[in-house]
């Protein structure tokens, strides 16, 4: 075989893959239906008076000759795989009914050389009765192998519109990460360039030596996959290590994390634009120490919170409006992630704090 020949894309392999795995199952089918039909005509024989076990070698030579009118049927309604199961209903009725001729001749070519050399008259009533039963017979055939088609057709679409909602879902994901990485970016570097301006060329260095390693970490993450909760965790510390070289008089870290839960997958850089906001409108703002706090616990009915807290100054209410856009990308990536099943809220605990908190299902990864 050529390599112009061989599957080349993903598509190509699972149409073949999916064509090999409806062959089993036709030839399965087939077995069980030839079985059953020959049980089924045992039994019917027996009780018109015949002996199920002296009739066994007919009705096998019987069934191998109606098996090849029946891979015939089938064929032909493969070929025909793309045409309307109606039409295709119609196809295999006429093939029955036009086919079962064959197994009447056959029958009677077979009881001809049973007795030869005495000759078999050719009667019309039997002739009738083994290209009436045969017909049912193939028909019954055609309706179990269209019923097998179009559950695979029906199969084979669902595959590919969940293919396509997942791309759509995926490409989705992509542009909502995009719009994090960016903004985080640019607020760095202007930070960076705060300090220059200020002379403070060490806390810069500083700075961009962390922005170097944040960036190391999280340039090579892939939006379409979750990420190890600890993974998370560990990168929204990296960036507040970034900004305690701003904010070092008045930064406060403080966590508030259930152990055992590391391995809790999350949407990658979640947390960002919450910490990001907390340190924007909440640290930046203060004039003495503030804390930010970060928690997640597990509910008892299973779903994870996980919150970011963080002290305001008189009138921080105001925080809640400059939130808009990041907490609007935090909950559509949640939502095309979870549907239904998530949330992002900001509230204000106290008078003096803000607090935003997201729900989502518990998904845990490989340890």
């Amino acid at each position: 075989m050529t390599d112009a020949a061989l599957p080349s894309t993903p598509m190509d392999r699972s149409a073949v893959t999916r064509a090999q795995a409806f062959g089993r199952n036709v030839v399965k089918l087939g077995l069980g239906y030839a079985a059953t039909y020959f049980v089924v005509s045992s039994v019917v024989w027996g009780l018109a008076g015949y002996d199920p076990i002296a009739t066994a070698p007919g009705k096998l030579i019987g069934m191998v000759g109606d098996a090849v009118l029946a891979n015939i049927i089938t064929l032909v309604l493969w070929r025909m795989r793309h045409v309307a199961l109606g039409y295709k209903a119609l196809v295999g009725c006429g093939l029955s009914l036009g086919l079962s001729p064959i197994s009447g001749l056959i029958d009677w070519g077979f009881h001809a050389y049973c007795v030869y050399p005495q000759p078999v008259p050719f009667h019309k009533t039997i002739f009738a009765q083994v290209v009436l039963f045969t017909t049912s017979e193939l028909f019954g055939w055609s309706c179990l192998y269209l019923a097998l088609q179009y559950s695979d057709h029906v199969r084979a679409v669902e595959q590919r519109v969940a293919a396509v909602r997942q791309e759509a879902l995926a490409a989705q994901m992509r542009a909502l990460q995009y719009q994090v990485s960016p903004h985080f970016l640019f607020n760095t570097l202007n930070a960076v360039a705060g300090l220059v301006e200020e002379n403070a060329s060490a806390q810069a260095h500083e700075m961009l030596l962390g922005l170097a390693s944040f960036l190391r970490h999280t340039v090579m993450l892939n939006p379409d996959d979750d990420i190890r909760l600890a993974d998370e965790l560990t990168m929204q510390f990296n960036y507040l290590g970034i900004e305690k070289v701003r904010f070092s008089d008045r930064m406060i870290v403080r966590t508030d994390i259930q152990p055992g839960l590391d391995d809790l997958l999350v949407p990658p850089l979640i947390l960002q634009p919450l910490v990001e906001n907390a340190v924007k409108y909440g640290i930046s703002q203060m004039q003495g120490p503030a804390a930010l706090v970060i928690g997640l616990r597990q509910d008892p009915v299973g779903v994870l919170r996980l919150w970011v807290e963080n002290a305001v100054p008189p009138g921080g209410a105001a925080q809640v409006s400059g939130l808009g856009i990041g907490l609007e990308n935090v909950n559509h990536r949640l939502q095309a992630r979870w549907p239904g099943r998530c949330s992002c809220i900001a509230t204000q605990p106290t008078a003096d704090s803000f607090r935003v908190e997201m729900t989502m299902p518990m998904v845990w990864g490989r340890t």
